[in-house]
């Protein structure tokens, strides 16, 4: 062990005589580690720490970004699925406005039916009372033809001239044999 330290105690001289033979002095090594901190220092301060600072700032700035993106998609959800209910919404409701619709114009087309048939029915019924009229105005007017023309036969078969009192008579006989035989 003696021997270890020796030699240890040897390299520790040779050590010195080393940093003196490379031109290596203690105190101007102390002087430039400490400036190299003052360095290192400053640096940090005055360039790194505001880098750091800028970069979580930008950082802050993504993450905000990032979430209110995320709020917009789920608002943007909501609002499309708002939407969606809407136009069903919707949907059913001009469904319903052309139910309403069809059965109005269901029940319109009914009524105009059943007025049209009644005014149809109403027109066929003064037709056939006109129609009745004028047959009976007609045969009024054919039986007394016939009755004139049977006066006027009969004036002529008997070969004499009727009075007017004869005439009327023939008239109203002929015409009581015409309205008993229809």
């Amino acid at each position: 062990m003696i021997e270890t330290l020796t030699f240890v105690a040897a390299a520790g001289a040779e050590g010195d005589n080393l940093l003196g033979t490379f031109g290596i002095d203690g105190a101007i090594i102390v002087a430039q580690a400490i400036n190299f901190l003052i360095v290192v220092g400053a640096l940090y301060w005055f360039a790194i720490k505001p880098v750091l600072s800028t970069m979580d700032e930008r950082q802050k700035k993504i993450a905000d970004g990032l979430q209110y993106a995320e709020e917009m998609k789920s608002k943007l959800a909501e609002s499309e699925r708002e939407q969606a209910e809407l136009l069903k919404r919707a949907s059913e409701e001009a469904q319903g406005i052309v139910k309403e619709a069809r059965d109005q114009a269901k029940t319109y087309y009914d009524q105009q039916v059943q007025q049209t048939s009644g005014k149809v029915e109403e027109m066929i019924r003064s037709a056939k009372q006109a129609n009745e009229l004028d047959r009976e105005k007609m045969l009024s007017e054919v039986r007394q033809e016939i009755a004139q023309l049977v006066v006027a036969t009969s004036a002529k078969v008997l070969d004499k001239e009727l009075t007017d009192s004869d005439r009327s008579r023939y008239n109203d006989t002929a015409t009581e044999l015409l309205h008993g035989s229809n």
